[in-house]
């Protein structure tokens, strides 16, 4: 039986959203990606990160209806594990977003409340988008003072003149006393 790519292209239509959270000494990495497997659905894309004391996942998983229905019923059945904390739902494929050129942005600061919102604020402002962002609050050795340091990976629309951008954005992170670059992410 040939497999067209109109059928392919359906298939990957069909997408499931899963959360999971659980303490990190529990991490259901593994038995959720067998679950997508045996119900014959592909492991699309996958975000694992240690919080806390706890563990997040978020799996996309794709594949044809009635295979992610299967998966459904397989996670239902997991979620009864009453350390695991789960959350699914059906979803679509992404927008095409080749028109955003993605922008990594690094923040370090002396910690304190708001860093996240007013530059969160400033992309929304400008209309650009946060694609992933990873923020982490430390000691700093030499001083022992408390630091906050964030990535952002964010979508800037192609349209947007990228020098006047940097130089309101390094601006706006003058104004907050906080260090930051603005570079184009180069993979």
């Amino acid at each position: 039986m040939k497999h067209s790519s109109a059928s392919a292209h359906a298939s990957n239509d069909n997408q499931l959203l899963i959360h999971a959270l659980t303490p990190s000494t529990k991490s259901p990495l593994l038995a959720l990606a067998k679950r997508i497997a045996d119900a014959g659905c592909n492991l699309t894309e996958s975000r694992v990160s240690s919080v806390g004391t706890e563990v997040s996942l978020m799996l996309l998983a794709s594949g044809a209806w009635d295979a992610l229905a299967k998966l459904e019923t397989a996670l239902t059945k997991l979620a009864r594990d009453e350390s695991l904390r789960l959350v699914q739902y059906r979803t679509g494929p992404r927008e095409n977003s080749s028109h955003l050129l993605p922008y990594l942005v690094e923040v370090v600061a002396a910690d304190r409340p708001g860093i996240v919102v007013r530059i969160v604020e400033f992309f929304t402002q400008h209309g650009i988008s946060v694609e992933q962002l990873n923020s982490t609050r430390y000691q700093a050795m030499q001083t022992g003072a408390e630091m906050f340091q964030a990535q952002f990976t964010i979508g800037v629309p192609s349209e947007i003149h990228i020098a006047a951008l940097r130089d309101d954005f390094l601006e706006l992170c003058d104004g907050l006393n906080l260090d930051a670059i603005m570079d184009p992410v180069k993979f």
